[in-house]
């Protein structure tokens, strides 16, 4: 029933691999240490946490024998880990400590749009701005990242992006791995390209801007080839792809399985093991992995020569049975040591929650047309406003549209152009109700897809409906975004804005 083409396709992909491509020996030796981002501190009163963030410039080792000019929160490269309860109220203080202008977006949170930290809560620098707000969701993994206008790209890849991670009782009253840096891992990959000074190599040409920006260099935490030592039978980890434009096909290179338990907005319902999954930017999956064997499996993502569509995946699949020369490169990410692990029987619960049935009280449905004009990008040379949506490119002073405080909507989002867009909505978490194109008709929603989301990966021709309920905060001044999460289709202008009322 949770079958899907997407789903079929990559582990079909997975499936027609030659051995030696996942299974090849590593010639890299993961060295590195796994770095865990520290808690961020926070004084308590009552249900009243009080954070204090300062965004700050910094170097860091990434590369031997050079210094990375980097950006963090309270850190020199990233951010720290941001965690609360469900039913806290979170005080968030951030100084500006650069000479530019940035935001903190809490991504993934349900909370009013003056507190949101998008482009319309600018902090000039040296100056302070406070987040309030209620934690009104259930358990998560979500982050927080800059948000700045026009400058989102540039300033999450250099380093302003963090982990933001809710509790509530119904997620500790499980047997899920919950000791943080133990059994429970934050895992933000990303991927960057360096000068060779060590400096990172950010938007360099057209295609960059296009397509993009990717880079060559994994990093995880912002650590190049870790290793995670652990001693523990099952770890959780809690995966973000942090990058501004890569979708990740991940797998363990020895083929395990695993078990997914939750996805952008939460838990699933019920834990739902494979062997891979597809992670499009900013999207975050928690996984359970059993080490009781003792080994030493490295998660890796494959990339077909044509990696932005799936319909170049399938080709190149196609090639590979046909014995066309190498079809699809191995990028490895990070690998865990399991060698001090006591075998052990490792639990999986069989149900973790119990959504709520669809709401059938729909007000409005809305259409959202995902457009790139290729050509007049290339000639004018700037993709600057010819990546759109319904037509047009992001205006600050103009709200695209108006809705109720409180109703339920779905949105239809159709990609008209020839690369997947991954598509957020700030302030909701949604549920994906139906999946379509021309050439494959309607699609079975996959397990990985059938929770709470705010981000969707929308392929080319491909229509997807989202349902969603807004939660009932007003303002008719101060928008809301919604928005292509690759970050330079974000800055060229693929990104309108929603009111509540």
């Amino acid at each position: 029933m949770f079958s899907r083409r997407k789903l079929l396709q990559t582990s079909l992909f997975y499936s027609l691999l030659p051995q030696n491509i996942l299974q090849a020996k590593v010639t890299e030796k993961f060295h590195n240490p796994f770095q865990v981002p520290p808690l961020a501190t926070a004084e308590r009163k009552g249900r009243d946490l009080y954070f204090n963030l300062r965004v700050q410039s910094g170097k860091s080792a990434i590369l031997p024998n050079v210094l990375t000019p980097t950006l963090g929160i309270n850190l020199p490269f990233l951010g720290e880990t941001i965690r609360a309860n469900r039913g806290d109220r979170v005080h968030i203080k951030v100084k500006n400590s650069l000479n530019e202008t940035t935001t903190l977006h809490w991504h993934g949170m349900k909370l009013p749009a003056k507190m949101d930290g998008g482009p319309h809560q600018p902090i000039l620098p040296d100056a302070e701005w406070t987040s309030e707000f209620d934690i009104i969701q259930n358990a998560a993994t979500l982050w927080y990242h800059s948000h700045q206008m026009h400058q989102t790209g540039k300033q999450v890849y250099h380093g302003l992006a963090g982990m933001f991670i809710i509790d509530d009782d119904e997620s500790q009253n499980l047997d899920l791995p919950n000791d943080y840096g133990v059994d429970d891992f934050p895992v933000i990959i990303q991927d960057r390209d360096f000068n060779q000074d060590g400096s990172f190599r950010y938007v360099t040409s057209m295609h960059d801007l296009m397509m993009g920006k990717a880079g060559n260099t994994a990093l995880v935490n912002g650590v190049n080839k870790p290793v995670l030592k652990t001693t523990k039978a099952l770890i959780r980890l809690r995966v973000l792809n942090g990058s501004n434009a890569r979708i990740y096909n991940l797998a363990f290179h020895d083929f395990r399985h695993f078990h997914i338990i939750a996805s952008d907005g939460g838990l699933l319902e019920k834990p739902f093991r494979t062997k891979s999954f597809t992670l499009a930017p900013a999207e975050r999956v928690e996984i359970l992995v059993d080490l009781s064997d003792g080994e030493m499996p490295i998660l890796t993502h494959i990339t077909p020569s044509n990696s932005g569509s799936e319909e170049g995946m399938m080709g190149q699949m196609m090639d590979r049975l046909m014995g066309v020369e190498e079809a699809v490169n191995r990028f490895d990410i990070f690998q865990i040591d399991a060698s001090e692990v006591t075998s052990s029987k490792v639990n999986i619960p069989d149900n973790l929650v119990t959504f709520e049935p669809l709401p059938d009280a729909v007000v409005h449905k809305r259409v959202f047309k995902l457009e790139m004009d290729m050509m007049s990008a290339m000639m004018k040379g700037s993709p600057q406003g010819q990546l759109t949506i319904n037509g047009s490119s992001m205006d600050i002073n103009h709200i695209n549209e108006t809705i109720q405080a409180g109703s339920t909507e779905i949105w239809v989002l159709e990609n008209h152009s020839m690369m997947a867009h991954p598509f957020h909505i700030h302030d909701v978490q949604f549920r994906i109700i139906k999946r379509e194109s021309e050439k494959f008709g309607e699609q079975n929603i996959s397990a990985q897809e059938a929770g709470y989301k705010d981000i969707v990966l929308v392929n080319p021709n491909e229509r997807v409906e989202v349902l969603m309920t807004f939660p009932e905060f007003r303002d008719s001044e101060t928008p809301y975004m919604y928005h292509c999460h690759i970050l330079e289709h974000e800055d060229a202008g693929m990104m309108g804005q929603f009111v509540t009322v």
